[in-house]
């Protein structure tokens, strides 16, 4: 029964929750687009992880009391009218039947059952400050159980993060199997837009072909925002416009990932809208294919997770300056930062039910190893906008090639190499 793996993963808590402490979680809301027309809800993906659970404003509290862990949830009440519009609810009863939880009340009873809860636990764990007015209902509840026995030492109030990210960092079989279907289905994705792209076609329909490719085979929303940008508008970090026609002389540059039964893929790759790279596309574009692969190639478990950073900073510090657009010594241009201008953002994230998911970089005061069961994105860039002081062969052109790594005992994963990132095979795929 898939409900049992939260009920573990909730019971997995006692190696991290202190004994007579509590952890809280708030799901998310309905959120309305304009008068009564709401967004399909996206359950708030750390309660997603510890409950399986899609209801909104629902709430759980977990409490190690030294035994053993009791999972407690607050869901929507049953309504017959509301579900004839909206749809079911499990209510109560089916939050403790079907979803495995040791004890379940309609949400309306939070306030009044919340401080009964914590009366007599010594610290309160929360994600402070992710939900709005979320911190004040907290202290409300904390200071009302406080009022209950004033013998009774205080509550603290911590902050519970970390504790549910690090858990969420190290994937287990369940999750990785679902996040290679969504790697494989945005694959996919790209390999049928790249062969159909053509000068002419708007950006707006690259990104709506993605979403159609996602959604016909099982990912129903895009994991974000997907950046399609032509020419140089790849210069653009984070664009998203998505309206410009593409030009036979265009790169186009693609991040773009599935969401898939709640977890991310997140995959980018660069191509000539042609279908043949220009000589001087193809020379930025091989120094940041080395780059993405000796990076790829430092994931693995015991290096540390800023080892990818440095590599891919080094090779491109050293390619640029074969090609003349840096000038000295690498070695010394790698130390005072000079490229900087050209690739000024990090090699990539932790990837899971959320695109930049959860989980410390730090550990015991240094940068966190390589675990098994890590997925990581691995994404260097190369951008070089016009306005840059560099010839003119130059400007323009934006590169950005990104994989998504699975983190293995014996080194790592590429679960998004089926997209060709090989400028040959591209070119090939293409015509």
């Amino acid at each position: 029964m898939e409900n049992n793996i939260y009920k573990k993963r909730r019971e997995s808590l006692k190696k991290y929750l202190p004994e007579n402490c509590a952890l809280i979680l708030p799901g998310a809301d309905l959120q309305y687009r304009n008068s009564d027309s709401s967004y399909a809800l996206r359950q708030e993906s750390s309660f997603y992880y510890l409950s399986g659970f899609c209801e909104p404003s629902s709430l759980m509290i977990i409490i190690n009391n030294g035994k053993e862990v009791n999972s407690i949830a607050f869901v929507p009440p049953k309504d017959k009218l509301k579900e004839i519009w909206d749809g079911y609810r499990a209510g109560p009863l089916g939050a403790i039947d079907d979803y495995l939880f040791d004890q379940a009340f309609e949400n309306n009873k939070i306030d009044e059952l919340m401080p009964e809860l914590l009366n007599g636990v010594k610290k309160v764990f929360y994600p402070i400050g992710k939900k709005s007015g979320f911190d004040q209902k907290v202290i409300d509840w904390t200071c009302a159980a406080n009022s209950k026995d004033r013998h009774s030492q205080s509550i603290d109030i911590m902050d519970g993060s970390s504790m549910v990210g690090n858990m969420r960092l190290i994937k287990d079989d369940h999750e990785i199997e679902i996040m290679k279907r969504a790697c494989e289905i945005s694959a996919e994705a790209y390999i049928e837009v790249m062969k159909s792209i053509k000068p002419g076609d708007n950006e707006q329909l690259i990104e709506n072909q993605f979403l159609y490719e996602f959604g016909k085979k099982g990912g129903r929303f895009p994991a974000y925002t997907p950046i399609v940008a032509g020419g140089e508008n790849a210069c653009v970090l984070h664009y998203i416009e998505n309206n410009k026609e593409l030009e036979g002389s265009d790169l186009i540059l693609v991040d773009a990932g599935c969401e898939y039964k709640m977890y991310a893929s997140d995959i980018t790759r660069t191509f000539p809208v042609s279908g043949k790279f220009s000589d001087e596309q193809l020379a930025i574009y091989k120094v940041v294919l080395a780059a993405n692969q000796a990076a790829i190639d430092a994931v693995k478990p015991g290096n540390s997770v800023m080892e990818p950073q440095v590599i891919s900073e080094k090779v491109i510090t050293k390619g640029l300056v074969e090609l003349g657009i840096l000038s000295g010594d690498p070695e010394e241009l790698h130390k005072d930062g000079a490229f900087k201008d050209f690739y000024m953002h990090k090699i990539g994230h932790w990837l899971g039910l959320d695109v930049h998911d959860v989980g410390d970089y730090m550990e015991d005061g240094d940068y966190m190893k390589f675990k098994p069961g890590m997925i990581t994105t691995i994404e260097p860039g190369i951008y070089i906008s016009s306005s840059m002081d560099v010839d003119k062969k130059w400007k323009g052109i934006g590169i950005r090639i990104e994989d998504d790594i699975l983190v293995t005992t014996s080194g790592n994963i590429n679960l998004t190499s089926k997209v060709p990132s090989n400028p040959e095979e591209i070119e090939a795929l293409m015509r």
